[in-house]
């Protein structure tokens, strides 16, 4: 069955220690934490003191979007600071080989991002390398985007590809995710759903009641 991972980049701040709680008691897992760097993206998010501060209050899985250029750069200290899994972009890697490489050096999970212009067959040369293949269905950068239908498509190739090659990727979406489109997320392969107004947005035990009921009846 399909997962949610909430993207704090939707949460409050002002609340974010007791919104994590609150998700760990509504059995939510992954904790979906994006970092951008005012380069690769336009936008800047937080950065490490944020998850190492969450980190000694959490026991979720710590799912780290790195939406940064060169990533090479920061991953030890993402590993330091409490990452289970970071996952980097195709497109912001000068050497994506030796990036997920580093990843894998330091006993975590790793994954490849792509961006919706970016085509599938990108990443197709490091199926055989990563833990997950990250599909943005929005541009990176900005919470609130509606889903761009035409990337699913590319959920419908990855899944496809793995059953074929005999692979054991999960296949992660981010963007756009609401009740509407849920169903037709989980019933593609999904086996991640990144979502974040639609689970932080007013009553966040209400939300993730009605998540899994969706993602439950489209398994």
């Amino acid at each position: 069955m399909s997962q949610i991972a909430p993207s704090i980049l939707a949460a409050d701040f002002n609340r974010l220690g007791g919104q994590i709680h609150e998700l760990e008691e509504n059995d939510v897992e992954i904790l979906h934490i994006d970092v951008m760097d005012g380069m690769f993206v336009p936008s800047i998010s937080f950065g490490m003191p944020v998850i190492t501060s969450i980190r000694k209050e959490s026991r979720l899985f710590f799912d780290v979007h790195l939406m940064v250029q060169d990533p090479i750069r920061y991953i030890e200290e993402f590993v330091k600071d409490g990452a289970d899994s970071i996952t980097v972009h195709v497109e912001a890697c000068e050497d994506v080989r030796a990036a997920l490489g580093e990843i894998k050096a330091h006993g975590i999970e790793c994954g490849i991002s792509i961006n919706p212009e970016t085509s599938v067959e990108a990443v197709v040369p490091y199926l055989e390398m990563v833990d997950m293949v990250l599909v943005m269905t929005v541009h990176p950068g900005f919470g609130g985007q509606k889903l761009i239908p035409e990337t699913l498509k590319k959920v419908e190739y990855l899944a496809g590809l793995r059953k074929e090659r005999n692979l054991h990727y999960n296949i992660e979406i981010d963007g756009g995710v609401n009740r509407k489109n849920l169903g037709e997320i989980v019933s593609l392969g999904v086996d991640i759903v990144v979502a974040g107004t639609a689970v932080f947005q007013g009553d966040i035990s209400e939300n993730m009641k009605m998540v899994k009921e969706v993602m439950a009846d489209a398994s």
